[in-house]
């Protein structure tokens, strides 16, 4: 075993074997570089990637391989879900170095950590155009030890670029227009054909389709419900979805969306869960529903550790990738015997051939017989999915990446209790408060969040994902439970953002504490990773602060970053979705208010006509009648009318008159304001 075998993470200790001498990142592997003078091999990769299982067995298992590892370089082992602070600098790095980047991220660093030659997945032996591993590292060995001027020079380059990257003054003209311009030269990327990004490779891209959602919602244009229809049809239709077991994958590898990569992350499907409720909001659209319905009993059934939810669910098993989840012809005639199982097959487009190395992928789009069949129909496939899972579970199962993510986490809590409110089921709600309440109890200490958590162990301080995620889905769980002790973390954890993560000199907030070890470069991004940026989601909770307590000291800080980040929108906009929806819900400033006793029939009247609408820049704020609001605040001094339930709609610092008659609130809210053109929050 190696140092590895120490650690908690699945994908760390999944290396342990490895007879590779295997460093964690830390001041360690650092020190023992330079007192060796020899360059860093940094790996980088998660449970979940295929790829990055390959490359463990042909190369980190093989003890030549290892040998030159070992003789020419310190090792070091990164889960990028674990850091994601060391994975976004060195994918930055490599992107500014001419790579695509992904994982597994192969780079080479000189002792300090100053990235020098990048690479991804390296086969054991030349294959496809690609270089046997073994001999880019002796390549990249003997660079650094002959061709030190070079080094020097490539390491400087980069430094320099990231420091630009993220440094430099990003501020810009700002205009409410902004939004509709970033909508629609995203729109433009999107795919008319088959929907999502254009491209062979299919991600659900969430934060993008959220924008065109929005700026259909926003402006009614056809063109952007559109694009959103026929990438949502094809997501929940395709092979992303596991239409057996519930659940989406990360990516399909085809254009059409036939075939999934197969492992299934925390973040995607969480994401996924909170705009199919709004689209539903909207059309009541059956086949979102049921997808909602399944996506929720996965993550409910599948995911779990403890209250909270694991990071990720494995592409492979059994060596095998997507083994779990294919169907031979025969395998489907046996499982369904008795059952007509020749209506399942046209269905789902099961052949004898199969269509994925020789077995079969379920999905509906293209079939014989399309979506939705008959009541009857459909009632006969749901029953068969039933006895295909059941099969399923006999098989060995894919291993779960089960550490707690809390910015994960957080995207899941915040989706479960909007659905649940949303399609009235308690126990979502309810699976939401206990996943909270176990971040909090073990990732919290004091004002403070650690980021990761497995097996009774947890990682280092928090990143900004993780109070920015987990602040806003303390505010939904305030806005649905109405507990104020929810708002209470929401304010201690934005305090504590702005003490140890605010750059006072250019504004937003840097991913890393004050406090936190030191790397190469301190990352100030607004751009999306796999999950919505912190500065763009900051914009939605700061903002929905200043509506809830009228504290004036957040709209400042909506203003600051809306300024400080507007530059990079006309640049980047196809990584900046979560600016840009932030922006708008700064600008629309949709504070819906429904004062009443919390157990009386009418307060949930009309805060089930509120939930009813797809109002995806809403705030809503249930309080009681004895409820006092600041002084400045809209709100102040308004109450309940004729003894009543009452709701008021405040929208730049005006309330409606009171309403009291849920249809009335709820025929008000259908087409909501547009934002008007150079309206800024004030």
């Amino acid at each position: 075993m190696n140092r590895l075998a120490n650690e908690s993470s699945p994908y760390l200790l999944g290396h342990k074997d490895n007879p590779v001498d295997w460093y964690t990142w830390g001041a360690e592997a650092l020190a023992a570089a330079a007192a060796q003078n020899k360059p860093i091999l940094l790996s980088i990769g998660y449970t979940a990637c295929h790829w990055c299982h390959v490359m463990e067995k042909e190369s980190f298992s093989n003890t030549q391989t290892a040998a030159l590892m070992n003789d020419n370089f310190i090792n070091i082992k990164v889960d990028r879900e674990e850091r994601p602070d060391v994975d976004s600098l060195y994918q930055a790095s490599a992107n500014l170095m001419g790579l695509q980047g992904g994982w597994p991220l192969t780079i080479f660093l000189t002792p300090k950590g100053e990235p020098y030659f990048a690479g991804t997945y390296y086969p054991d032996e030349e294959r496809l155009g690609h270089p046997a591993f073994k001999k880019v590292l002796a390549d990249v060995a003997r660079l650094y030890r002959e061709q030190g001027d070079q080094v020097a020079q490539a390491t400087a380059n980069v430094i320099t670029q990231l420091t630009n990257l993220w440094h430099r003054d990003m501020r810009g003209p700002l205009d409410a227009s902004l939004i509709d311009t970033g909508a629609l030269r995203i729109a433009q990327r999107f795919d008319m054909f088959f929907g999502g990004p254009t491209g062979a490779m299919k991600f659900p891209s969430v934060v993008l389709l959220e924008v065109l959602w929005r700026a259909f919602l926003r402006s009614g244009m056809p063109q952007f419900m559109q694009l959103t229809s026929i990438t949502l049809d094809n997501i929940l239709l395709g092979g992303l979805f596991d239409h057996i077991g519930g659940g989406f994958a990360r990516y399909c590898t085809d254009e059409r969306w036939l075939i999934p990569h197969f492992e299934k992350m925390l973040n995607d499907n969480a994401m996924l869960l909170e705009l199919m409720t709004g689209v539903w909001q909207f059309n009541r659209n059956n086949l979102c529903r049921a997808r909602i319905e399944e996506t929720a009993t996965f993550l409910l059934r599948d995911m779990r550790n403890g209250d909270a939810f694991a990071a990720s669910i494995d592409a492979d098993s059994e060596g095998e990738e997507g083994k779990y989840y294919v169907w031979t012809e025969a395998e489907i005639d046996a499982a369904l015997m008795g059952t007509f199982a020749a209506k399942f097959k046209t269905a789902y487009n099961v052949v004898r051939e199969g269509s994925f190395q020789g077995r079969n992928i379920l999905q509906r789009i293209g079939s014989p017989a399309p979506y939705p069949q008959s009541e009857a129909d459909e009632a006969l496939l749901a029953k068969q999915r039933e006895l295909l899972l059941k099969v399923r579970q006999s098989r060995v199962a894919p291993a779960v990446d089960d550490k707690v993510l809390a910015d994960w986490n957080g995207l899941a809590i915040a989706a479960l209790a909007n659905a649940g409110a949303v399609l009235q089921n308690a126990e979502w709600t309810t699976a939401a408060i206990r996943a909270f309440d176990f971040v909090v109890k073990a990732l919290g200490e004091g004002d403070r969040l650690h980021h990761s958590w497995r097996a009774g162990k947890r990682s280092r301080n928090a990143f900004a994902d993780d109070y920015a995620h987990m602040a806003r889905a303390a505010l939904i769980l305030f806005e649905i439970v109405g507990d104020k002790r929810y708002l209470e973390f929401a304010k201690t954890w934005v305090r504590t953002l702005n003490e140890h993560y605010w750059d006072a000199l250019n504004g937003g907030y840097f991913y890393t504490a004050d406090d936190a070890e030191p790397l190469i470069v301190r990352a100030r991004m607004v751009v999306d990773q796999p999950t919505p940026s912190a500065n763009g989601t900051l914009l939605q909770v700061l903002t929905r602060l200043t509506m809830v307590t009228g504290d004036r000291a957040y709209a400042e800080r909506v203003n600051t970053m809306l300024n400080g980040f507007a530059g990079e929108a006309a640049r980047v906009w196809m990584s900046m979705g979560s600016y840009f929806n932030g922006l708008e819900y700064a600008v629309s400033d949709l504070h819906l208010v429904v004062v009443g006793p919390l157990s009386h029939p009418k307060t949930h009247e009309l805060t089930a006509a509120i939930l009813g609408r797809a109002l995806p820049n809403r705030c809503l704020t249930v309080v009681g009648p004895d409820e006092v609001f600041p002084a400045d605040h809209p709100m102040h001094g308004k109450t309940m009318v004729n003894g009543q339930p009452t709701a008021y709609v405040c929208q730049r610092q005006t309330c409606s008159a009171p309403i009291t008659n849920p249809v009335t609130l709820s025929q008000m809210l259908q087409l909501p304001q547009r934002p008007q053109a150079g309206a800024l929050p004030q």
